[in-house]
C-alpha cells in the first residue's frame, strides 16, 4: 500500500521556522537583559550592564555591537565601550532609533555583522526589539532566509515594535536582489 502526504507551503514554513528557532539558546548572563545565544558567530540581547563586560569576553566575544541611544535610560555607552576596550572587546556603538529608522545603520551593520573579525558577535539594545529588527534584515538579506523564518526568528530574539517591524520588512522588500 502507497501512502501519499501532501504538506502545506505554511505548515512546511512553520516546521522550518521551530527547527531554525529550536537551535537557538535562551541563557542567562548576569545584567544582561533577554539574552539568546542565536549561533557561534551570534548573541543578541537587550540592555547590557558595564558589570557583564567580563562574562561577554569570557564566553568568547570579540566584539560587541550596540544599538543603544546615550541618551537612553541607563544606557551607559561611554562606560561600556571603556569597558569593553579594557576587555579586549572591539566596541562597536551604531545608534539606532527605532522612532526613526536610519538606513545608513542598517548599512553599518550589516557590514560590521558580516566581518569575520568582529566574531563572535554580541549584538544588544534596550530590548532587543532592535537587534531583532536588524538580525531580521541580515537574515533575509545576508543569510537569504525566507522573510516569515527570518520573522519568526527575529520575534523569538525580541522584535516587537510594530513600526520596527514594518521597517525592516520594507528594508529588506526594496534592498532584495
Amino acid at each position: 500500500m502507497k501512502t501519499t502526504i501532501f504538506v502545506s507551503g505554511a505548515a512546511l514554513v512553520g516546521l522550518l521556522c521551530s527547527l531554525s528557532l529550536a537551535a537557538q539558546q535562551k541563557e542567562s548572563i548576569a545584567g544582561v537583559r533577554n539574552y539568546t545565544r542565536v549561533d557561534a558567530t551570534v548573541a543578541c540581547a537587550g540592555a547590557t550592564s558595564v558589570d557583564s563586560i567580563p562574562e561577554i569576553k569570557r564566553q568568547g566575544f570579540v566584539s560587541i555591537i550596540n544599538f543603544r541611544l546615550p541618551t537612553e535610560p541607563d544606557a551607559n555607552v561611554e562606560a561600556e565601550g571603556n569597558a569593553a576596550r579594557a576587555a579586549g572587546i572591539k566596541y562597536i556603538h551604531l545608534p539606532f532609533n527605532a522612532a526613526m529608522p536610519d538606513s545608513a545603520v542598517v548599512e553599518a551593520f550589516l557590514k560590521a555583522v558580516v566581518d569575520k573579525s568582529n566574531q563572535p558577535a554580541f549584538i544588544h539594545c534596550g530590548s532587543a526589539s532592535r537587534v531583532g529588527g536588524m538580525w531580521l534584515i541580515k537574515r533575509a538579506l545576508v543569510d537569504r532566509w525566507p522573510v516569515e523564518k527570518a520573522t519568526a526568528e527575529a520575534e523569538a530574539i525580541g522584535l516587537a515594535n510594530p513600526g520596527l517591524k514594518a521597517f525592516a520588512l520594507d528594508y529588506v522588500k526594496t534592498h532584495a536582489k
